[in-house]
């Protein structure tokens, strides 16, 4: 994903986008968003499928909501952070609202895209860490590696598309890879 330039976007930009374009928007930057490919939304759906079953199995209150879905990550003026995280878990009801999450939702998931690369695993990892998100997974379809921070501990784990990765906000619920469309 490459940033457009122009001095400072806000989130009216992003509704003014043309219909079927995408973008986030991160400290008044603009970027593009490419259409994801298949093995993207399998594993991403997937992924949802589990943590769903998993909350609802639980009674739950925590609201599981798959891309595209809108995240106002806050900051100084609430008008220059917008993402659209390809998976975000909100345990608070009142950050909900018919726009999207407004706040930093407890988990979020990023499934790597060779055009997000960088921003998954380095504008994106320390916005979220400074919004408050508690765990944030990037799941590499390319290198089948999935990286965990528990930004809550300050915790960085690395696991393969063979394994079973325990979840730091729900302790009894595991995601075995092995059981994701890879």
């Amino acid at each position: 994903m490459e940033a457009v330039k122009k001095q400072v976007y806000t989130v009216d930009d992003i509704y003014a986008l043309p219909d079927g374009k995408r973008a986030e928007l991160i400290d008044g930057n603009l970027y593009m968003m490419a259409p994801p490919n298949t093995k993207h939304q399998l594993i991403m759906n997937d992924i949802n499928i589990a943590i769903y079953n998993y909350i609802k199995s639980k009674g739950g209150k925590c609201k599981v909501i798959p891309a595209p879905f809108a995240v106002f990550l806050e900051n100084a003026d609430g008008n220059t952070n917008y993402v659209e995280p390809d998976i975000s878990v909100i345990c608070d009801p009142d950050k909900l609202n018919d726009k999207g999450c407004n706040g930093a939702p407890d988990w979020i998931i990023e499934i790597v895209s060779p055009s997000s690369q960088h921003l998954d695993y380095l504008t994106k990892l320390l916005k979220y860490r400074t919004a408050g998100v508690r765990e944030y997974w990037i799941v590499d379809p390319d290198k089948k590696r999935i990286t965990v921070y528990d930004l809550e501990h300050g915790d960085i784990d690395e696991y393969s598309f063979s394994d079973t990765i325990n979840v730091g906000i729900y302790p009894d619920l595991c995601i075995d890879f092995n059981n994701i469309n890879n």
